[in-house]
Parts: C-alpha cells; sequence; structure tokens
C-alpha cells in the first residue's frame, strides 16, 4: 500500500471483489432457477465489509440480504441498500415500527411479542414477519404445532403484519451423519403442512444444505460461508471451485539481528539458537491475529517464516530466513508466489473454524475492496471514528 491510501498503519485486509463475485454467481447458478438466494452479510460480512459485500452479492444474482440484528439492517439501509433484507435474531416488539418502516424483515415465535410489538406499532406500519421453527437447534423458535397456529392466526388476523415467510435452521447439514437433519426437515415439513397460508419464502438451507441436500432448498436459501469462499465444514468439502475473499497483509516495521541466546518476547519463552534476523510486524490479538497463533508461519516474497515469542496486544515477531529491510510486505492469510496459507489453516492452528478467523479481525484493520489488482474503495473504521 502507498502513502495516498487513507490509514496510517502498515496492516490491512484485502477483500476480493471479482472472488466474491465468482462465488454467488456460481452457486447462484448451481441452485433451481426458482430459489431465491439471500446472501448472508451478518457479523459485517462474516468480518469481510458488510455493505460492499452486500452489493456485489446483489450484483452477482442474490435477491436479497440476512443479518443478525435490526441495527445491521438499519446500516444497510441507511447505505443504500433496497433489495429485501430479513434480521435472523429476535428483535424487541418496541422496535417492531422501526423495522416496518424501513421495510425490514424480522422473526416471530412468541405470541406476547406479536401482541406487544402490535401496541407499540403507529398507525399505518405493517411489519413483514417470518415465522421462526425450532426444528432442533434449540435456538429460538416455536417447537410446537399449536405455537404455529396461534402464531399464524394472530399475523393473519392483524392488519400490523404481513406473513412473508416461515424458516428454520439446521443444527448438523454439514455433518456426513444425516440422521439429525433429516429429523429436523421432516419436522419442518409438518410445520408447513399445518399452515394455512402459504407465505412468498419458505427456507430452511444454509450454505451446508443448500450445497449437500436439495431437498431441504423449498423456494429459498440463506448462503452464508461458502460465499466467502470457505467451506462450512472439515467434514464435507462442498465448494472446490470458488475462491477464498479475505486476504491479510502487513509490512515489517523493525529488523535486528539477535545472537544465540538472546531471547523474544514476553516471558522470554523464546531464545535464538544461533545469530538470527528477527522482525516485528505491527500487528497483533488486538486485530484478531491471536496469541495461540505462536509458532504459525506467514509468507514473505517466496518464502516462510515463523511466528517467534508470544504475540503481542499490537505486534508480532517473525524470525527470518534471511535479512530483509524494513516495508517488506508480509501476508498473514492468502497467497503470495506458489505459497498459501488458508482462512482454513489458521482455523486449524487456533483449534476454531473458519468463520470465527475471519469474525474475530477487528474493526481497527483496515479493509481494502478490490477488482483485479486495483483498491476501488477502502473501508477505515478507526479513522472514521477518531480522526
Amino acid at each position: 500500500m502507498n502513502e495516498e491510501i487513507p490509514f496510517f498503519r502498515d496492516t490491512w485486509t484485502e477483500i476480493d471483489l471479482d472472488a466474491l463475485y465468482d462465488n454467488v454467481k456460481m452457486i447462484r447458478n448451481a441452485l433451481p432457477r426458482n430459489t431465491h438466494m439471500l446472501a448472508a452479510v451478518k457479523a459485517n460480512a462474516y468480518g469481510h465489509g458488510a455493505l460492499q459485500v452486500g452489493l456485489e452479492a446483489l450484483r452477482a444474482g442474490a435477491h436479497g440480504l440476512v443479518v443478525a440484528l435490526l441495527d445491521e439492517a438499519l446500516w444497510l439501509r441507511k447505505h443504500g441498500i433496497e433489495a429485501p433484507i430479513l434480521v435472523l435474531g429476535a428483535i424487541r416488539p418496541s422496535d417492531a415500527g422501526v423495522a416496518a418502516r424501513y421495510n425490514i424483515s424480522v422473526p416471530v415465535f412468541q405470541t406476547d411479542w406479536l401482541e406487544e410489538a402490535s401496541r407499540s406499532m403507529k398507525d399505518g406500519d405493517v411489519l413483514k414477519v417470518h415465522i421462526k421453527c425450532d426444528t432442533g437447534m434449540g435456538r429460538i423458535g416455536l417447537r410446537r404445532a399449536d405455537e404455529l397456529k396461534e402464531v399464524e392466526k394472530m399475523v393473519s388476523a392483524s392488519d400490523k403484519f404481513l406473513f412473508e415467510g416461515i424458516f428454520t435452521h439446521f443444527a448438523t447439514a454439514d455433518q456426513q451423519e444425516e440422521c439429525y437433519y433429516q429429523q429436523q426437515l421432516q419436522k419442518f415439513k409438518r410445520f408447513i403442512d399445518l399452515l394455512e397460508t402459504v407465505p412468498t419464502y419458505i427456507h430452511a438451507a444454509n450454505s451446508a444444505a443448500a450445497l449437500c441436500h436439495h431437498d431441504s432448498l423449498f423456494n429459498t436459501a440463506r448462503i452464508g460461508i461458502a460465499i466467502y469462499g470457505l467451506s462450512p465444514s472439515e467434514e464435507r468439502q462442498f465448494i472446490p471451485k470458488t475462491r477464498q475473499v479475505l486476504s491479510w497483509h502487513t509490512k515489517i516495521v523493525h529488523v535486528k539481528k539477535l545472537q544465540a541466546g538472546e531471547c523474544v518476547g514476553y516471558g522470554a519463552c523464546y531464545k535464538a539458537r544461533e545469530e538470527e534476523w528477527i522482525a516485528t510486524l505491527p500487528v497483533g490479538y488486538a486485530d484478531g491475529w491471536l496469541r495461540k497463533l505462536e509458532g504459525q508461519r506467514v509468507i514473505i516474497e517466496d518464502e516462510f517464516a515463523p511466528i517467534v515469542g508470544r504475540i503481542c496486544m499490537d505486534q508480532t515477531m517473525i524470525r527470518l530466513p534471511r535479512y530483509f529491510p524494513v516495508g517488506t510486505e508480509v501476508t498473514l492469510i492468502g497467497g503470495r508466489q506458489d505459497l498459501f496459507i488458508s482462512v482454513d489453516d489458521i482455523a486449524k492452528k487456533l483449534d476454531t473454524i473458519n468463520y470465527e478467523v475471519t469474525c474475530s479481525i477487528n474493526f481497527r484493520v483496515p479493509r481494502v475492496f478490490k477488482r483485479g489488482k486495483q483498491a476501488v474503495e477502502i473501508e477505515n473504521k478507526l479513522s472514521t471514528r477518531f480522526l
């Protein structure tokens, strides 16, 4: 990056909009033509940048977007997104009018919520609702047939609500063993059969289900992790042709030569075995580059270099294979020359899942959105907040 870029640290992520577009297009084309594709951009698009990802996903053929929070939906609306937006998480009944006025769809699964929401809404407000069914995930949602009938009856009888959809979420669609998945699917089908009115959107499939279980598609699918070029599961690889969208880069800010026996980092836990070149990188666990990554390799030019010593809040040290000057670019996640570090590699080192890796990248790490090799937009929330 150069001095014209509007951020003031040598650490940033790059979001490949071409890869994102191709991923969405490929998945969209793999779904039946009459299936609505909703792109999941919750949690700042899994750390990738919600507005930019949302716009690109819609351009590539997504029908609408799904988020977790009303705040996320409102932010997208206020930044110009006009496509359908569904909030997946519970909202306060007192906020129902806000959602209605911004044409944001929300889940419903409690009669008390509907009564309170109706009282709080203004005359003329009409809230689009999706009945949420808990078929075995154990989070939010109604669980019994009588609950479904009562909720549908209340929604249909009120001029404050529009019954737009019904949905559930699978707990094990990404696993080889399918018994629990089938139990959830059959329970959801029984719920659908009980409806007096068939809504516009019927959806159960997440990325794993949509790509592996076409019997779960109904007429709408919610696609999240797959559009980012990442697999929903290590157990089943669903999307071999998609490309990883995010990469993470930094630059050397200091280089020193250690003698044998000299130490690096908190606890002096790394001791040079011989004369070694050590470089400091301006990235640390406050950025989401976590302490457990000690020993992880990074890429410098066409070589790997290991992290040495404990990762600090804001800085990381690496052992260089040879001398490199200050300013040399280092890749934490992504490819360089013929070398590649995947999000899954980092997840394995952290003993977690790829979702958590990208979601954990802090807002203070700028996002640079690129087409080809050209930066087309930069999201720098730190400068936006404090400069």
